[in-house]
């Protein structure tokens, strides 16, 4: 789709962001914009919160969020979620 920018929030530390861009491309996930990892100012927000203001500031800086998928509810819940949202499932592991 023409305009349209994939952009990839995580909770993974800032510290993994060659680890993490490595993985996607390896998987298959390449063409995305932009990888928002957590920073040091980050720790300690809950995953829904820490994404939730991710997600605002994308929208404060022009972007305009039209779909949300995550694997965790804490990926798709909270403000900004997009126009819509696509819960995957995961029966490995859950975060808050």
């Amino acid at each position: 789709m023409r305009g349209v920018k994939i952009i990839i929030i995580t909770s993974r530390g800032e510290q993994l962001r060659d680890a993490t861009a490595k993985n996607l491309v390896k998987v298959g996930y390449t063409g995305w914009t932009d990888l928002i990892l957590r920073a040091e100012s980050d720790i300690g927000k809950t995953a829904k919160d820490y994404k939730s203001e991710r997600r605002v500031a994308l929208e404060k800086n022009g972007y305009r969020i039209l779909g949300n998928i995550g694997d965790q509810w804490s990926d798709i819940l909270g403000v900004k979620a997009g126009h819509r949202t696509f819960k995957l499932p995961n029966s490995l592991y859950y975060i808050e």
